[in-house]
Parts: structure tokens; sequence; C-alpha cells
């Protein structure tokens, strides 16, 4: 059997198990083991698929219709210029997180201290220092050790590991000196308690609780990244955030409750309220 039919089945069978975008899902896969990109598939086609290949694809297949994302199946997955290595120690990087890199990029400046606070896989803070044409100090904490070790790995995959630090810390808990930092990022968990068990099951099932739920508000996390802000932000420091689509309202009150200024919500390409900005005095 050649690629071309190994896919067209592979694409059938998983529709028919209601396995969501299956044509990608099985083109992705191939493309995965052909160790290609996906749109050069057309000159493999008619391939003939190897014994290992296809009891690759078979692997795959079954993880999927078990229910398990596909980002992890693929063991990878693109983040802006980056490709990351993903597994379930950490929360999938979505295409919402790379608008957030953008406006950290925007503001930043030379010399900047900048902390990805939550850094999961590691996306956000190794693109940045992966794009910023300036020297710059980046750090990437999280509380879990197996997505620092994650974010380290990706650090190396990446060539970015001189460039890049990483450590074990419970939100800004561990910075011994105060007004050290510039920049304070983080996609932090901002779904509601209760909401996190309606989730989509490969989502939910599959993807890291500690980095989804945000308390019964969805705004936990929020609140305790920005008393700890006051304590480690410079003087005219900024921070930004991804958030829920029905939280801007709540993060510019508590922007203003904390004493910042020059706040901002803006929204996503699907209009919906996900990024919010503010700065210290």
């Amino acid at each position: 059997m050649n690629w071309g039919e190994t896919i067209s089945k592979t694409s059938a069978f998983l529709a028919s198990r209601g396995v969501p975008d299956a044509q990608t899902a099985a083109e992705l896969m191939a493309a995965r083991l052909l160790r290609t990109g996906r749109g050069f598939l057309a000159g493999s086609l008619a391939k003939e698929v190897d014994a290992r290949c296809l009891e690759a694809m078979r692997r795959g297949i079954a993880r999927l219709v078990k229910g398990e994302p596909l980002q992890y199946v693929l063991g990878e997955w693109d983040f802006r210029t980056l490709t990351l290595k993903c597994d379930r120690r950490a929360l999938i990087p979505r295409p919402e997180t790379e608008e957030l890199v953008t406006r950290v990029l925007a503001a930043l400046k030379p010399g900047a201290v900048v902390v990805d606070v939550g850094t999961g896989t590691g996306a956000i803070i190794l693109s940045l220092a992966g794009e910023f044409r300036g020297e710059a100090v980046f750090l990437g904490t999280d509380v879990s050790e197996d997505a620092v070790a994650l974010a380290k790995e990706n650090a190396a995959r990446c060539g970015l590991s001189d460039r890049v630090k990483f450590a074990v810390m419970d939100g800004l808990d561990d910075f011994d000196e105060p007004e050290c930092v510039d920049v304070i990022v983080s996609n932090p968990p901002y779904i509601e308690s209760a909401v996190c068990e309606t989730l989509d099951p490969r989502v939910r099932d599959f993807e890291p609780r500690m980095a989804l739920d945000g308390g019964a508000t969805g705004l936990d996390f929020y609140d305790r990244y920005l008393s700890d802000a006051l304590n480690v932000l410079k003087p005219g420091g900024s921070v930004f955030f991804e958030i829920g689509e029905s939280q801007g309202a709540a993060l510019a009150g508590m922007f203003a409750d904390y004493g910042f200024t020059d706040i901002r919500i803006e929204k996503d390409f699907a209009g919906h309220d996900r990024y919010a900005m503010a700065a210290l005095p």
C-alpha cells in the first residue's frame, strides 16, 4: 500500500470514529513519519509504506481514537517560528498565544529582564528570545517540574539554551530582589473550575488540569500575579496576560485596583477579549 492510499484510508477511518479534522490528522502523521512538511506530501504519495511506518500509523490512529490530542500523538507542534516538543507534561500551545508574543515583542527594549510565568512548553519565552533582535534576559518559570524539564528540552531543540533560563517556581514568590523585572508575561490557568469539567474530553482528560483551572471565577492566578508584580517589577515595568473572553472588564478593574496604568484589553482574531496589558507608573 502506498502513502496516498494509507492517508486516504486513515482519514476515512478517523472520520468514522468522530476524530475531528481527520484528513489533517492523517496527513500530519504521514508527514511526520516521512520527515517532511505537509505541503510536500504530494511527492511521496506513490511511495510504498514500509512496515515500520505502517505500524507507527496504526499506533497513532489508536491514540487518536481514544481521544488523545493530535499534538501529543505527533509529539511536536509549530508555534510561530519554532517547532516545539509537545506532550502531556504541559498545555498545548495555541494560536491565540502567538499574538500575545507579538504584543510583548512590540514593547521589548534592549536590556530588559523578561519573565514568563507558567511557561509550560516554553513557547512564549522561547519565541521572545528567538525573535527579539537585541540583548535581554529571558526566564521561564513553572510550578511543575515536568513542565520545566520539557521547556528545557525545547530550548535545547531550538538552540536557545544559552539565551533562556528556566526555574521551578510557584508564581513570583522566589525572587529575592525587589524591582528587578521589566516585563512579566503569562498565559495562566483562566478557566473556571466548574467549566473545566465540561471541556472537550481531548482537553479535559489529557492536558494538565493545573494549566487550565483558574479557580471558581477563573481569576485566581491574575490576582496573585498582580500582587507579586508590585514587588518585582521595576517602575515603568509591564504586565502582559492572556485572558478568557469574558474576563476583560474584570482584568481592567484588577489592574486599576493594584495601581497599574496604561491599561489595555485587546481582542483576538475572532473578536474576543484575549489580551490584558498594563504598566506600573
